[in-house]
């Protein structure tokens, strides 16, 4: 299973993939590929899914470089490449913790 580290480096590198669902919440979301990157240098895993439908997976919280919040749910499977589940930053409006997921 990934640690940490290894989702932090393959961020940062850009060595990531998305899923069809986390492609389209990208988009959604207006989520640039950079701003996915900057969150590699201060990401955290806050949520495990170690039992997840496909694969092992965990939901992530970084910063942006412009201090904003993105929780991104990655696949855990060794793989050279990072895939990307789903993205979204978190609401304020919602007052939720940037260390939980939505709700």
């Amino acid at each position: 299973m990934k640690s940490i580290d290894e989702i932090r480096q393959q961020l940062q590198a850009g060595n990531f993939e998305f899923t069809r669902h986390g492609l389209k919440r990208l988009v959604e979301r207006n989520i640039s590929r950079s701003e996915i990157i900057e969150i590699g240098d201060n990401a955290v895993i806050i949520e495990d899914y170690p039992d997840d439908k496909y694969s092992p997976s965990c939901l992530i919280l970084g910063l942006t470089i412009n201090n904003r919040p993105l929780h991104l749910q990655v696949s855990r499977r060794e793989s050279d490449i990072l895939t990307i589940i789903t993205l979204y930053e978190p609401d304020q409006r919602e007052g939720i913790n940037y260390c939980q997921r939505r709700l």
